[in-house]
């Protein structure tokens, strides 16, 4: 299914019930996901809004290249990366990343590959706005291990 970014608001549950939809009766046995959501806190502050800006063409094909990178590695049947620009809100989902494998392992291991591999390779820059109207660019990803 690939890679999906999205200005608006969008529904974890829904977009990874359309990505299973999409596969074949019976063929998948294990389904890994995991979905990233704003929080209203960083790095000791009040966090009370986010813009996520990207490069548009760039941004996706880095992403697309990420997928390509785990269905190389893992024997799975797809995988799908749902992404947010634009405005965002503390609560909201930022990110889904799936996988589709017949077996377990291949999906874990390849849904985490796809979330680290996004927060160190696709181009996106967060600017963070502080319950005080200040705003400031946010600088490092937390660690993923």
């Amino acid at each position: 299914m690939g890679v999906q970014l999205h200005s608006e608001p969008f529904d974890p549950g829904v977009e990874l019930a359309r990505f299973e939809a999409t596969l074949p009766v019976g063929s998948v046995g294990a389904t890994a996901s995991f979905t990233g959501t704003m929080r209203n806190h960083n790095e000791g502050d009040q966090v009370c809004a986010m813009t996520l800006e990207h490069y548009p063409g760039m941004t996706e094909k880095q992403l697309e290249e990420v997928v390509q990178d785990a269905r190389q590695q893992w024997d799975i049947i797809d995988a799908l990366i749902v992404h947010r620009v634009g405005d965002i809100l503390p609560g909201q989902p930022i990110v889904l990343t799936a996988v589709c494998s017949a077996h377990r392992a291949a999906a874990f291991d390849a849904c985490r590959f796809l979330m680290e591999a996004l927060k160190s390779r696709a181009t996106f820059w967060k600017k963070e706005t502080l319950l005080n109207g200040e705003t400031r660019w946010v600088e490092k990803n937390t660690p993923g291990h």
